[in-house]
């Protein structure tokens, strides 16, 4: 048996939009049985709904790498622990596709490197801002061009602590991609890019009060917030409760905040301004991960 463990991720991390991301420390599990006959197991998250049969998203992975490497996909059965919530956000698609390149990249003998299935796993996912951070770890900017991804990992500050706000409802990412303009005013891109760009300078400089600013957004949250009209106002709270900024995590449902040394205030505050909202969730604390995918057990 060959397990991988691939931590959740954060996207956007509101200006860096489709090029930040940002690993958890809140894991799935794939594990491979080599060996029929085929059948996939799944407990925790999304047991009841996700498939099993070969439409799994690990399993065509798996497929899709033995195509790539242009051998015959050998008989195997998985076995899935799911601790990432699939509320949407957090993630759990890249989870599957990276978790099923690394067991099959090791069963086969691993003859592809880490930068080989960063790029397979572009591929599958469209784009890298959650690939590249369950993959490699940390806090990761991702700039594809002409179809050649190239990855930085940007140092993390010791002291930061992250809360998320988990609502009662999913936001389809079709829908939320559906929802943003094709073209953006140059005023909005400039804003945008200096926030970006800000972002990155903050974390790697370890200047965090600055993020209040480089996590703001107008080039998707605005046009997103009519999928989740209250997110403004439990942004606003998380604020003033101490986050040092606040995000649509990926496309949504699930918001993130960053705080410095205790998430605790902001927990509280996500979860009073949706009560006060009529919005239906529960948030929690998660660590920041500067670890990315890796084999834990074979046997």
């Amino acid at each position: 048996m060959i397990v991988a463990r691939i931590p959740a991720t954060s996207a956007n991390l509101g200006a860096g939009f489709d090029c930040l991301g940002l690993a958890l420390r809140l894991h799935n599990d794939v594990a491979l049985i080599e060996d029929g006959p085929f059948r996939v197991e799944i407990s925790g998250e999304g047991a009841d709904t996700l498939p099993r049969d070969r439409a799994n998203l690990v399993a065509r992975t798996i497929f899709r790498y033995y195509e790539a490497i242009g051998r015959p996909t050998p008989l195997f059965s998985l076995r899935m622990l799911n601790r990432i919530p699939m509320t949407g956000g957090l993630g759990s698609s890249s989870t599957a596709i990276v978790g099923g390149l690394l067991v099959a990249n090791r069963l086969a003998g691993e003859p592809m490197t880490r930068d080989d299935l960063l790029r397979l796993a572009l591929e599958i996912e469209g784009h890298p801002d959650n690939v590249a951070p369950a993959m490699l770890g940390g806090l990761v900017l991702s700039v594809v061009e002409g179809g050649r991804l190239t990855t930085l990992q940007v140092p993390l500050p010791d002291t930061l602590r992250a809360a998320i706000f988990l609502p009662g409802f999913t936001i389809s990412t079709r829908e939320a991609r559906r929802r943003l303009p094709t073209r953006v005013p140059l005023e909005d891109a400039v804003f945008n890019v200096g926030r970006a760009a800000l972002f990155v300078a903050a974390m790697a400089t370890g200047q965090v009060d600055l993020l209040r600013t480089a996590t703001q957004d107008r080039l998707h949250q605005p046009y997103r917030q009519v999928l989740f009209p209250a997110m403004p106002r439990l942004f606003e709270a998380a604020l003033n409760a101490g986050a040092l900024g606040v995000w649509l995590s990926g496309a949504g449902s699930a918001l993130m905040a960053l705080a410095r040394d205790d998430a605790g205030p902001v927990i509280e505050a996500f979860e009073r301004a949706a009560r006060t909202h009529g919005v239906a969730g529960r948030a929690r604390a998660v660590d920041l991960s500067p670890t990315g995918a890796e084999l834990v057990d074979e046997g």
